[in-house]
């Protein structure tokens, strides 16, 4: 026997599929989930640099330090070569006039740091640049976090992520000599004025012979915000304790001059920094890494930073640690210069990228081990 067709076209045929009633809307609903869907996909696909591969994404930033410095699968790709520390931090509640943050309150915290060299390349000698950095991670009440990633110059090369990876271009080692174009650089140099006051600070400042006898700088800007909700625009920078000395012929020489250094220091007893909060004033640029505030803005001395250990990053406290410096406390906020998100998006590409290839070593070494 012939079973005749029901009546009816897609429509009817999707409702009986369904289960829905016969005058049941069904087309209109499903235009709308596709919209939505495609609005959804589209905006991954632009997020993702798919539709516009000349944008510059953090995965670009990142495929620039690889050039640069090669593959090192496991490593940060930048400040490849560095130590894990650790420490706590004593708040003087000096500091709490300005911001709400439970940090700056007169408490101790845990601390997790490290010291880096910059460059993607962790077998880098120690004094091959002027530019050392310390970042650190303050474990506070309740759970919050404060991050900070800091340079021993108070101002930094450019202030647009741009001019950031451009100079990443203009400093890729030619193929014949292995080195940075001095031509390419300096057409780079030319065409941004804006990195004079970095090359002359650091012209100025040699490297000194420790890195506990050095400062560190929060370099951006940042926004604290007090108990009334007021907010206040502010730079921090460590002090250090321990007199500055210049570096030694000796240490030049010496790959890992500075790590040795730090590891001997520190087993003879801590070191300590004073944390100091530059208050801006009106008109002072939040936006400008490139431009120092002048010295007369008022200081604040927040407390006392002490490390007690140093311990090698493959596995230390900081090897997991993502120091990005948007991840902030109640109390402190970013503020509008651009580079504070540059930044975050790069070192979460990095933290990515290297996590997997540190689980992936580490499989590949157990099905290794258990043949």
């Amino acid at each position: 026997m012939t079973v005749p067709p029901r009546p009816g076209g897609p429509a009817a045929l999707l409702r009986r599929t369904l289960g829905l009633r016969p005058d049941a809307p069904v087309l209109a609903p499903l235009c709308a989930i596709a919209g939505a869907g495609a609005v959804l996909a589209a905006g991954y696909a632009f997020a993702a640099g798919w539709l516009t591969p000349q944008r510059l994404t953090p995965a670009r930033v990142i495929d620039g330090f690889q050039a640069d410095f090669g593959q090192h699968p496991g490593f940060r790709r930048n400040h490849a070569k560095g130590i894990c520390v650790v420490g706590h931090f004593d708040g003087s509640g000096l500091a709490s006039a300005y911001s709400s943050a439970s940090v700056f309150q007169p408490l101790r915290v845990p601390v997790i740091g490290r010291f880096a060299v910059p460059g993607g390349n962790p077998a880098a000698p120690d004094t091959g640049s002027p530019v050392r950095s310390l970042a650190l991670e303050f474990q506070l009440p309740g759970g919050e976090q404060w991050r900070t990633g800091m340079n021993n110059t108070p101002i930094f090369v450019v202030n647009t992520p741009k001019a950031f990876y451009e100079n990443l271009l203009a400093s890729r080692p030619d193929p014949a000599t292995g080195k940075p174009d001095p031509a390419r650089l300096k057409a780079f140099f030319d065409s941004h004025p804006e990195s004079a006051p970095f090359r002359a600070w650091t012209k100025a400042h040699p490297g000194t012979s420790s890195l506990l006898n050095t400062a560190f700088y929060s370099i951006n800007a940042f926004r604290f915000v007090d108990a009334h909700g007021q907010t206040h625009p502010v730079r921090w920078s460590l002090a250090p304790e321990l007199p500055a000395a210049p570096l030694e012929p000796s240490q030049k020489a010496d790959k890992n001059a500075l790590q040795d250094d730090l590891l001997r220091r520190l087993a003879q007893g801590p070191a300590r920094w004073h944390l100091q909060i530059q208050l801006a004033a009106p008109g002072d640029p939040e936006d400008d890494a490139t431009r120092a505030w002048p010295a007369d803005r008022p200081l604040v001395d927040a407390g006392v930073l002490t490390l007690e250990r140093a311990i090698d990053q493959g596995d230390g406290p900081c090897r997991d640690v993502n120091f990005d410096p948007t991840i902030l406390p109640r109390g402190i906020q970013v503020s509008n210069d651009p580079l504070l998100a540059a930044r975050s998006g790069a070192y979460s590409r990095s933290y990515n990228l290297r996590t997997h290839e540190v689980a992936a070593l580490q499989n590949n070494a157990r099905q290794g081990g258990a043949q």
